[in-house]
């Protein structure tokens, strides 16, 4: 049995962990800094099997000398000389073994253009898709075109309903604040969105979403259709899903 579990980082990163019952190793995810994942080892007694690199973006590397320095783990990532201390270089379709479970590389470039996603088959699939995906929202593209950015979130929206989405930060209370602008008449979100804001009064995180819950809620998952086409409309070009999604991404830079 393969469990994940959130470790806060910095204002509102999570650095994911996963552990599978009864072997005493972990894999980490997007270690921005080392000492949460210090920490959690000191305490579970764990050893650090593996850390896996999504882009080289300082909050997603920052740890990862650190832990290399304390521990041996296994360190695979983006073939980017960017990021000092990958052993394994990955790109789009490589396959891997870790924790019992087959691990696939997609390139999913837009944020970063050397940003890569890891989707693990199983019941259910995981997808570890950091700055790419989020709840209710996608990335800032820094580096990528919106085009990059739009076909990443296609791809993931053929993904099975119940695969879950670990994206790498707390953003998902602005992020449905956005899309209630953005389709203003969606009951589905603003059902999540009563339950995410318990979840936060609580400070319980609000992820891992699902693919089939982005599809019903995710403005960015969602231009395609005419309402959301009709609300981006107003704000910029909007006349087929590239373009809404175009002028999505912008209007959230500024909202």
């Amino acid at each position: 049995m393969l469990t994940v579990k959130p470790l806060p980082a910095f204002q509102d990163n999570y650095i994911w962990v996963m552990e599978q019952d009864n072997t005493g190793s972990v894999v980490v995810v997007d270690p921005g800094e080392a000492q949460p994942v210090i920490d959690y080892l000191q305490r579970t007694g764990a050893d650090l099997e593996a850390i896996l690199i999504t882009h080289h973006h300082k909050d997603h590397t920052g740890g990862l000398n650190e832990l290399k320095s304390r521990y041996t783990p296994r360190v695979i990532g983006p073939d980017n000389p960017a990021i000092a201390g990958i052993d394994e270089t990955v790109g789009e379709g490589d396959r891997f073994r870790l924790m019992g479970r087959h691990f696939e590389v997609m390139a999913t470039p837009g944020h970063t253009l050397d940003h890569i996603s890891y989707l693990s088959s199983g019941t259910p699939s995981l997808l570890f898709c950091a700055d790419t995906l989020f709840c209710g929202g996608c990335g800032r593209l820094f580096e990528g075109t919106p085009e990059q950015m739009y076909q990443a979130l296609t791809r993931f929206a053929e993904l099975d309903d119940d695969t879950l989405v670990f994206g790498a930060h707390e953003y998902t209370l602005s992020n449905l604040k956005f899309a209630q602008a953005a389709e203003p008449d969606n009951p589905a979100r603003d059902t999540l969105l009563d339950e995410c804001q318990k979840a936060r009064e609580l400070d319980r995180p609000t992820l891992p979403s699902t693919i089939g819950r982005e599809r019903l809620i995710n403005p960015f998952m969602r231009a395609h259709l005419e309402n959301v086409q009709s609300s981006a409309a107003e704000q910029g070009e909007a006349h087929d899903a590239l373009s809404t999604f175009t002028t999505l991404r912008a209007w959230k830079d500024r909202f």
